[in-house]
């Protein structure tokens, strides 16, 4: 009964530590990009607009985390949210649907968030609904791009500017773990 329990506890250790060792191979990259929705009153046509470049410094990022790009298992978005800038007073109550994508150099262009059939909640930020989606060979670029696809249903009365916040969790080995 004592090696048995003895025995339980060893594996109960094991695959503990396991796990735990598992997320400190694990850290969040934030970045950040912008766009803006231009005043319009053409409605129910979808628009897509594109963002700059965004620089993702990757590599002195996987090295602040003790690990390199050859050491990426996997990267994911975590969460993406979008926060009116300009006007001080505006919200999104003229979106009816927005699609977010990504795109790299020598990569397809991806789809990696959306909200469909937004409420008028008078809201100035917006938690879209992340796709499950591999996005390791994006983020090793030096940079990347968004497309974000909407479609409005109100007339806009003036230039919307978009703060884009991302949050990609990384899984890594960390030296060598």
């Amino acid at each position: 009964m004592k090696k048995n329990l003895l025995l339980l506890s060893v594996v109960f250790a094991v695959l503990f530590s396991c796990s735990v060792l598992d997320e400190l191979t694990k850290f969040d990259l934030d970045l950040q990009t912008r766009y803006s929705i231009p005043a319009s009153t053409i409605v129910n046509v979808p628009a897509s607009l594109a963002t700059p470049d965004v620089t993702t410094e990757s590599e002195s990022t996987f090295e602040n985390n003790n690990t390199n790009k050859d050491l990426i298992e996997s990267i994911k978005l975590k969460n993406i949210k979008l926060s009116i800038e300009t006007p001080e007073d505006g919200n999104f109550n003229f979106l009816k649907e927005i699609h977010v994508y990504i795109e790299a150099d020598g990569l397809d262009e991806l789809e990696i968030a959306n909200m469909y059939d937004l409420e008028n909640t008078n809201s100035s930020a917006l938690d879209l609904d992340v796709l499950d989606q591999e996005l390791k060979a994006y983020i090793k670029k030096d940079s990347y791009s968004l497309r974000v696809k909407t479609t409005i249903d109100e007339t806009v009365s003036e230039t919307h500017e978009i703060i884009i916040d991302t949050k990609f969790r990384v899984d890594a080995k960390i030296l060598g773990l």
